[in-house]
């Protein structure tokens, strides 16, 4: 049982495959900076071909990168009626230079005959000339036995003499494929199990997510002996994805006393989970194990009282390990725990018996039944709790607002603003445009407080979202607004909750500007 396991990563190759993807040259070579930053020990390219000359390029550029991981090129054993040092396919892998190079070929009986379309004697052939050849140019042969599980179940003898193959041709590593996903854990343990009694050298495993169960069959194959895991981050991938390496490495370095990357750079992991998420322009999954945002987001208030007085009573780590961090979030199912926690980040003195917390609480469970949500809308949640504690008060109030929308044929969308505010005893009203409605209500009441608020001219929307809280109302539906502000040096959330998508707006739109004035007056104060 080996305790270093090699990290085989294939976010570029595999994971560009997934639905939705797309990476640049730029972004590739930046993702393998940063997988070469963050440890794995091998990085998959792509496959080089002339028809592909991003790839072709990809590796044209990593040579000078000086990457510590090996930089893989992919490709598949030779054709059936090429002599593997006339196949383009083996001298153009050969050209990318690489220390390492990933060889495919077929395991199951249903892909040499009615895929290729040669004999099971020929698809033997093609596997062990191909990796012959290319272990006599002195590179490193990791093949992959695609369909390996399918191919063992359909016909045991005919997959192992495959892998036996490679292994004549001398491969250095024997990765067995569960390229359908389609392979139980139970199924897993029992193949590999046999597998091992044939082969003499290393094997490892390349697992997809189709049953759900990447992970699993990836940690299990370690359990068995596997020294390599391949595998994508964040699980990307065809069709459900690749075993996802955000899961599969902190449960090798932190459960299974195994050493993949190390847990000094496990804690980097939800940093460069986010890091490709960002890249690869996708919505980052807030439900994923270990990295996602939820991870150890705690709602219930049970639950909330169990890990302030004991954290691990309902976390299966510290989520420091992986660079994530504890949340309570703020619902109708809050207890006073959730609420004294949420308090405590600008109250650091209160505690559940202050009245402060109940009437707090109170009024959350109000304004979650009408809709509101303040899980990530901290902005709104401490406005509210300052305003029940009485020692803040808005500094301007809405007296009214119209928007006016024109929309002609073959022009942009004109919108305009007209808001009317008070401050104190005088009454600013201010006109503005903007491209849409939303946007010039936003400009109308800057330009509306400006003068006496210079400061919040910093503020500046970082993300907008609408979200339909009652379909079944359909155009009379609730809406709820989720606004991200930013003033350069913190970032805060506002909610607003109404069957008007604008006035909604507006309430998250003033919440926003509200919480940056009482910043500033909290921070003159002290």
């Amino acid at each position: 049982m080996s305790e270093h396991i090699e990290i085989y990563d294939s976010t570029l190759r595999d994971g560009a495959q997934a639905e939705g993807i797309s990476y640049s040259l730029e972004d590739k070579l930046l993702i393998a900076r940063r997988l070469d930053q963050l440890g794995v020990h091998y990085i998959e390219g792509g496959w080089p071909n002339p028809t592909n000359p991003k790839d072709l390029a990809f590796f044209e550029q990593a040579k000078d990168m000086g990457l510590r991981a090996k930089v893989t090129a992919f490709g598949s054993t030779r054709r059936a009626n090429n002599a593997p040092e006339d196949d383009a396919t083996l001298n153009t892998l050969l050209k990318a230079d690489t220390q390492s190079i990933a060889l495919f070929g077929k395991s199951w009986t249903l892909h040499a005959l009615e895929v290729l379309r040669v004999s099971l004697e020929e698809n033997v052939r093609l596997i062990e000339d191909s990796v012959a050849y290319i272990a006599s140019h002195g590179r490193e042969v990791v093949y992959d036995a695609e369909h390996f599980f399918d191919g063992y179940k359909a016909d045991s003898s005919y997959a192992l003499e495959t892998i036996k193959a490679a292994e004549r041709g001398g491969a250095r590593i024997l990765v067995l494929c569960d390229t359908n996903g389609g392979t139980l854990p139970s199924e897993m343990a029992r193949i590999i199990e046999d597998v091992k009694a044939h082969i003499d050298i290393d094997f490892g495993i390349h697992a997809h997510n189709d049953s759900g169960v990447g992970v699993a069959n990836s940690l299990i194959a370690v359990e068995l002996g596997a020294v390599q895991v391949q595998g994508t981050f964040n699980g990307y991938g065809e069709r459900c994805g690749n075993a996802n390496l955000c899961s599969i490495i902190p449960n090798l370095d932190l459960k299974m006393e195994r050493k993949s990357i190390g847990r000094d750079k496990v804690q980097q992991l939800m940093e460069f989970s986010l890091f490709l998420s960002e890249v690869a322009n996708v919505y980052h999954d807030h439900r994923q194990p270990f990295v996602g945002e939820s991870a150890f987001a705690h709602k219930g208030g049970a639950h909330i009282d169990g890990v302030m007085k004991v954290a691990h009573s309902f976390e299966h780590i510290d989520p420091e390990c992986v660079g994530n961090e504890r949340r309570f979030l703020v619902s109708d199912q809050s207890g006073g725990a959730t609420i004294v926690s949420k308090l405590k980040r600008f109250l650091p003195d209160i505690d559940k018996g202050d009245p402060l917390v109940g009437k707090v609480l109170e009024r959350v469970k109000m304004l979650e039944n009408q809709g509101y949500q303040f899980e990530a809308a901290e902005g709104s949640f401490e406005l509210l709790a300052r305003r029940e504690q009485g020692l803040y008060s808005d500094l301007f109030s809405l007296v009214n607002f119209r928007t006016i929308n024109r929309k002609n044929v073959g022009q942009s969308e004109d919108a305009e603003a007209i808001v009317k505010v008070s401050v104190e005893e005088d009454v600013f009203h201010t006109v503005a445009s903007g491209d849409g409605p939303v946007n010039a209500l936003d400009r109308a009441l800057r330009k509306a407080l400006e003068e006496r608020f210079p400061s919040v001219r910093q503020v500046h929307l970082e993300d907008y979202k609408v979200r339909v809280l009652s379909s079944g109302d359909g155009t009379a539906a609730k809406v709820r607004v989720l606004i991200e502000s930013s003033d350069g040096v913190d970032n805060w959330g506002t909610v607003g909750v109404s069957e008007n998508v604008i006035d909604a707006s507006w309430i998250a739109l003033a919440d926003s500007l509200h919480y940056k004035l009482m910043k500033d007056a909290l921070a003159a104060s002290t």
